[in-house]
């Protein structure tokens, strides 16, 4: 049996018709840049999403720095945000030409532990970036708690939490703004790059629109020197006709979540993701810790399993950081984490037999391996 890591041909295959009908009829109206599929694709993620206006970029990274911008953040400032997460987060934080600052994160959920942020407030922290991880929330009271204890933002990266809720609420509305990313291996996934900002002021709104189009309103007035960040009609397109089955796609993905916890529970050399009881956890990806990921993704691979890695390092130990002197030990349980972590086979379409196979398979492994 081969079992893909991620599966998109098997997931876009019962609406590829109509994606290629409507990329079609994009093309043939050549209305690339805007246009009505960008418009209204825009206001049914803002219905779905439970927010006043959402505003399609040409990527999440720049989505954050877009949002970042448009909160006067920049020289001089410092902004939290976790050690463990893809760069995105972080470089969109230092292309604002502010500090950014690694917080550790919680061993049983990954995200960022919430409690280890006022140690590192200064007067120059003008925000805290929480990174939805894998598809599960950070503990966002306690977090929009501390953030008006001490008059800072918050910007959700919901890159990979597409319908996460956390106590109900959707993640992506509890803090000053919020980004989706829609990069094709996605909750919601498009064609390419793509992803969508959100915010509670309407003026930051408007600020953020205008910073991805050049800082205009109308053509050839800028208000103010922006960026190009649009996202485009095409991708709007493919995205309107997939946004009615995330809801669903989120519920296959955790059913395959629970399948692999109740066949690998019990396996001493194995640690399974810790589901917040207060989350509705949307499964980006089924992370595992394991001491010997590297032999057991290579028994995996062997046996036609495919896996992955998110994330092998933890930013602080990236070259890309080294300026901030901070080694190892300094972040010491995202550092174990990501030493450890191994991410498993999961998609919408996964079925029970594929998932069983790995699972076997694992097991097989370390029956071999005692």
């Amino acid at each position: 049996m081969q079992v893909p890591f991620v599966d998109l041909q098997r997931q876009y295959s019962p609406v590829m018709e109509r994606i290629l009908e409507k990329t079609a009829d994009v093309i043939s109206s050549c209305r690339f840049i805007g246009g009505e599929e960008h418009d209204l694709f825009l206001e049914e993620l803002s219905a779905w999403w439970g927010v006043r206006g959402a505003i399609g970029v040409s990527s999440a990274t720049l989505g954050l720095y877009g949002a970042l911008k448009s909160m006067g953040i920049g020289r001089g400032h410092e902004v939290i945000t976790t050690a463990h997460t893809a760069i995105p987060t972080s470089e969109a934080i230092t292309m604002t030409g502010a500090d950014v600052v690694f917080c550790d994160i919680d061993p049983g959920t990954f995200v960022l532990d919430v409690s280890r942020i006022p140690t590192l407030i200064t007067r120059r922290t003008r925000a805290i970036i929480p990174v939805h991880l894998y598809g599960q929330p950070v503990d966002m009271d306690r977090l929009m708690d501390l953030a008006r204890e001490h008059d800072l933002l918050v910007i959700e990266d919901c890159a990979q939490a597409q319908g996460a809720r956390f106590n109900g609420k959707m993640a992506g509305t509890m803090g000053h703004a919020s980004v989706l990313s829609f990069f094709p291996s996605k909750n919601l996934g498009g064609i390419g790059d793509g992803g969508a900002v959100t915010a509670r002021d309407p003026e930051i709104l408007e600020y953020i629109r205008m910073f991805c189009n050049h800082g205009r309103k109308k053509k050839y007035m800028h208000e103010f020197e922006g960026t190009n960040a649009r996202l485009d009609n095409i991708k709007a397109a493919m995205l309107r006709i997939t946004l009615p089955f995330l809801d669903e796609w989120n519920s296959r993905r955790r059913e395959a979540a629970g399948w692999y916890h109740e066949n690998l529970s019990g396996i001493d050399r194995i640690t399974l993701p810790v589901v917040d009881e207060r989350c509705e956890h949307v499964f980006h990806l089924y992370v595992i810790l394991t001491p010997d990921r590297e032999n057991l993704a290579s028994h995996l691979r062997a046996k036609g399993v495919k896996t992955g890695l998110h994330y092998p390092s933890s930013l602080n130990l990236l070259p890309a950081y080294k300026h901030l002197n901070q080694g190892p030990g300094s972040f010491p349980v995202a550092e174990d984490v990501c030493a450890r972590v191994l991410s498993l086979p999961i998609f919408p379409g996964i079925t029970r037999e594929e998932v069983d196979f790995v699972c076997r398979e694992i097991k097989s492994y370390y029956a071999g391996n005692n």
